[in-house]
């Protein structure tokens, strides 16, 4: 498998997790940009453990992957849940603030911490397979059976009650209080799934890469995910599944002068379906539409 190809294909499923990690807490109208910070939180404690090199230096810890994984994903989600304790029921400004304000702290602190690597960030990730083809295919194969199982995970949730009652909150808060619906509660459950999924695709992002640094924190990152929700649409998670490798695609086979201007091109797309579609590419009435026409030509042709 190529570089290029691995690369694509694995930052595509990447992104996909990481925008329906801001997807969940949507669903009842709360954007938790806690999700970047978890991700590089997550990235660092795996790079720390598995023994990613700091300043030229090996680390001595040396943990297996699955171990790396499962802990980055408990640490990103004890952090959440301690988070959404004080702002489970918070709106949807003030959930921003705090997830926009850990940004600008874990990027602070990682950017003057020596053995974080201050601003090179940490390198050096073991591979899980001595070969490197060996080592992209594993990585490759199991970022996508990870990915089927959350995407299964979150597919449950929305045809759940709980999906129904974020649905609800979502809708009309004092609706929702009025139906005997606990937002608190709700919140605290979707924030601490968001920022796991979050810490999940951290750890990932960092076993590609094999490298992280404090360089991952910004608002392009951000406005990326942003961009794969509203665009392909925050009603369903089958808008970003759809969108993400389109627009993680096109600015890949851009003319290299043009390369600079792939954020303008982000804004520029966001601009328009908010403007002409707000709800984004895919709806649930247009799922509702395309379904039974999808299942009765598949029917015709048997």
């Amino acid at each position: 498998m190529s570089g290029p190809v691995f690369f694509f294909l694995s930052f595509t499923a990447i992104f996909i997790l990481a925008s329906w990690a801001l997807y969940l807490p949507y669903r009842m109208g709360q954007l938790h940009f806690l999700v970047i910070p978890n991700m590089v939180i997550s990235a660092y404690f795996g790079a720390l453990v598995s023994g990613a090199a700091v300043s030229g230096a090996q680390g001595a810890a040396h943990w297996p992957f699955f171990a790396v994984l499962l802990g980055a994903v408990i640490l990103s989600a004890l952090i959440g849940f301690l988070v959404s304790l004080c702002i489970g029921d918070a709106p949807c400004f003030s959930v921003a603030i705090v997830g926009l304000t850990f940004m600008f702290l874990v990027r602070t602190i990682a950017e003057n911490t020596p053995f974080l690597g201050r601003t090179l960030g940490m390198y050096g990730v073991p591979r899980i397979i001595d070969s490197t083809q060996g080592n992209r295919l594993f990585l490759v194969i199991l970022i996508y059976l990870i990915l089927l199982l959350v995407g299964f995970l979150v597919y449950r949730f929305d045809r759940s009650p709980l999906g129904r009652a974020a649905s609800c909150i979502f809708a009309d808060r004092d609706m929702a209080l009025s139906l005997g619906i606990n937002i608190k509660t709700m919140g605290m459950l979707l924030q601490t799934a968001s920022s796991a999924m979050g810490g999940l695709a951290g750890v990932l992002y960092l076993y590609v890469t094999r490298s992280i640094s404090p360089a991952f924190i910004t608002f392009q990152n951000l406005g990326l995910f942003v961009t794969m929700l509203f665009v392909g649409g925050y009603t369903t998670q089958w808008g970003i599944l759809l969108v993400t490798p389109i627009l993680w695609g096109i600015p890949l086979i851009m003319p290299e002068a043009l390369q600079g201007w792939k954020n303008v091109f982000y804004a520029l797309i966001l601009i328009v379906i908010l403007m002409v579609r707000p709800e984004g590419v895919i709806t649930r009435p247009a799922l509702r539409k395309i379904l039974p026409w999808i299942s009765t030509s598949v029917w015709r042709k048997r």
